[in-house]
């Protein structure tokens, strides 16, 4: 079972969805984003979401967002004149400055966030899922998503920056 899922910087799990094995990942970019009440400022995902219909997803859903997503190692710049777009300035970044920088100057490092969270579902939830049909694994998921949420907000304690006391 597929099962990627969204994830906001509060840490809660914000969307989510579960497909049968012959559904790809990038098929559920837009169902995802259709649960997302606002706007988002940022979507960031692995090479496996590079290609138009990721791109064409996010913007449909909000046209300012930034698209974080490393181009797969060999990508190409367009020779014609057309804009630029995101894709082709992470393209030029990477090919300037390294994949590195580029990771460290767009955020790509918060996308463990992600992975974070699902290691915690299969640790907390469980690796495998008890029911049997697609519609009682898909409810299964979704309980899964809101007991973590739920769990996350009763314990993740309130840290508070103070300034050092002075003796």
């Amino acid at each position: 079972m597929n099962s990627p899922g969204g994830f906001q910087t509060k840490w809660q799990i914000v969307a989510h969805t579960l497909t049968d094995q012959d559904a790809g990942d990038v098929s559920q970019v837009a169902p995802l984003l259709d649960q997302i009440g606002g706007l988002i400022g940022q979507f960031t995902a692995d090479v496996a979401y590079d290609g138009k219909p990721t791109y064409d997803a996010v913007i449909d859903h909000s046209a300012a967002a930034a698209i974080v997503i490393p181009p797969r190692a060999n990508a190409v710049e367009p020779s014609d004149d057309r804009p630029r777009g995101q894709r082709n300035r992470h393209i030029a970044a990477i090919n300037s400055d390294g994949r590195m920088k580029w990771q460290v100057s767009n955020g790509y490092g918060k996308r463990s966030l992600v992975e974070t969270a699902i290691g915690r579902y299969k640790s907390i939830i469980g690796r495998r899922l008890r029911a049997r049909s697609l519609p009682g694994q898909q409810t299964e998921s979704a309980i899964g998503c809101a007991v973590l949420n739920r769990m996350l907000a009763c314990a993740r304690p309130k840290a508070v920056r103070r300034k050092a006391a002075t003796p």
